[in-house]
């Protein structure tokens, strides 16, 4: 999927991957390239990178679930991108039963984070700056990343990676190791007041959408949940 929000908007590309259908991304400012959640079909990941161009900066991981992780290692190895990944879940790179990946069966092999992340990091990719913030509730590590495109006076954030925090309808699960509701509920009271009603949405799974858009179908924000 090709989106621009305006001609000087960086381009942000969506990819399905894996079994559990995770939304990786990829976006595209100048020469630069981050790839955000390669949760699997790393061969795939790759082609759309060579098919885009540029050189990839930055792996970024929302949070430490195999479906958000398990295509690190291809992409690293490809791109010798660096990881980035809040503090809180660094260790699930390396741990079978914190990332879920022994449920599933698998044994995968990970680089090292260059850089672990905490809240109000900043990650520069070309012109963009993606605005990192700390929403625990699903692990505990797990952030978004809220971009504000060229404009850089704008009011609040333009787009936002949420990772599996919010989705259009629904929020990640609560009740893996790690998780909580009550601090779940927090991190979305804060992104409301974060995020602009047409903040686009960039989730880790389903579809792509604007916040106004999920104010209305996801019955954990608004009325529910209040800000």
């Amino acid at each position: 999927m090709n989106t621009t929000h305006k001609e000087s908007a960086p381009l942000i590309e969506r990819l399905e991957v894996g079994p559990l259908l995770t939304n990786c991304y990829i976006l595209k400012s100048g020469d630069e390239l981050a790839v955000i959640d390669p949760g699997g079909d790393g061969e795939v990941v790759l082609e759309k990178v060579q098919n885009l161009g540029g050189n990839v900066k930055f792996i970024i991981n929302t949070h430490g679930h195999i479906d958000h992780i398990g295509a690190n290692g291809a992409v690293a190895e490809a791109t010798n991108a660096g990881v980035l990944i809040h503090a809180l879940d660094a260790e699930m790179l390396f741990s079978p039963d914190a990332n879920l990946s022994a449920l599933m069966g698998l044994r995968i092999n990970l680089p090292k984070p260059c850089r672990l992340l905490v809240d109000g990091d900043e990650v520069k990719i070309g012109n963009e700056r993606l605005q990192v913030v700390h929403t625990p509730g699903h692990t505990p590590g797990s952030i978004c990343l809220l971009g504000r495109g060229q404009d850089r006076s704008a009011e609040g954030p333009e787009y936002a990676f949420t990772g599996d925090t919010l989705f259009l309808d629904s929020i990640g699960r609560v009740d893996l190791p790690g998780g909580s509701e009550r601090t779940m509920q927090v991190s979305l009271a804060r992104l409301q007041g974060l995020l602009k009603r047409d903040t686009r949405l960039y989730p880790g799974h389903g579809g792509v959408g604007t916040y106004g858009r999920a104010l209305l179908i996801n019955p954990f924000l608004g009325s529910v949940w209040p800000a």
